[in-house]
């Protein structure tokens, strides 16, 4: 079974408290759900963990949080959530905070729209390189975007984003980024929202797959056949109709294939990139 992720996110405008316990609440549900699973959802540390629960049929779960609001200044809770499992973290969503700046939602925009990682940012990173913890680079505006290629020395990977030359809206990528990606054989997941999908950048589930396959072929031309995977969304975003939820993801699959894409590249796409650049940032 292809991975999922199980993502943290917070609500807008909440003290370091009320962050904190909502990012502990709801680490732990997911630690219950693996312990009341016998076996079958298992929460995946290395890239080998993956692998073994895509062979054996199991659920593979990976804690990631998207805004790093619950994390204190001194990354004391970073460690703590670690132990835990989180290995994928989002030092912000679309906003501000004590780690740097979100790119906000604005169609048609660059995505350089302002300050990038503050200092506490940079030591946010500088930990999670030390960690083995990736950094997902979807929600920072440019500049963030930039001060993480500084710093790290790990792939860059954006885990659901799209192309801004397609669709100029301020959340996709621009071909300088997307050259950044592959010169660090990072990743890019396909973004689902139809916002980040179409060339004009409305809200509209009647849109086709192919609008979305058009990101794919462009990613793949601009980071590589094995920089590219699915980057999905499900939660809160307004996707294709003909995908609806994670149960029309084959759908989706059988209209990569009408577009021409064999099963070796299938594979690719659907989960093999996602877990081989998770090894080369985690290790094995």
């Amino acid at each position: 079974m292809a991975r999922p992720q199980y993502d943290v996110p917070l609500p807008p405008q909440l003290e370091l408290g009320a962050s904190q316990r909502i990012t502990l609440h709801m680490t732990s549900l997911l630690l219950r759900i693996e312990r009341a699973s016998q076996g079958e959802v298992k929460i995946c540390r290395t890239a080998g963990d993956i692998r073994t629960c895509i062979d054996s049929g199991k659920l593979a779960a990976i804690l990631h949080i998207e805004g790093a609001e619950g994390i204190d200044p001194d990354l004391h809770i970073l460690d703590v959530l670690y132990e835990s499992g989180l290995r994928s973290i989002g030092p912000v969503w679309s906003r501000p905070n004590i780690f740097g700046h979100g790119v906000p939602f604005r169609y048609p925009s660059s995505p350089d729209t302002g300050p990038g990682l503050t200092e506490r940012g940079k030591d946010l990173v500088r930990a999670c390189n030390r960690l083995k913890i990736m950094v997902d680079l979807s929600h920072l505006n440019e500049k963030g975007f930039w001060d993480v290629a500084q710093l790290t020395d790990a792939p860059l990977v954006a885990t659901h984003s799209n192309a801004h030359a397609i669709c100029p809206h301020s959340r996709n990528l621009t071909d300088k980024q997307l050259a950044a990606i592959r010169e660090s054989r990072g990743m890019v997941g396909v973004n689902f929202a139809t916002s980040f999908i179409r060339p004009d950048g409305m809200r509209n589930d009647n849109t086709p797959l192919e609008e979305m396959i058009r990101h794919m072929d462009y990613l793949i031309e601009h980071v590589g056949v094995d920089g590219v995977g699915l980057g999905s969304d499900f939660d809160g975003a307004t996707i294709p109709a003909e995908i609806g939820d994670v149960r029309g993801l084959p759908r989706l699959v059988d209209a990569m294939r009408r577009h021409g894409y064999d099963e070796a590249i299938l594979r690719k796409l659907c989960y093999e990139n996602w877990v081989n650049a998770l090894e080369r940032t985690w290790g094995r």
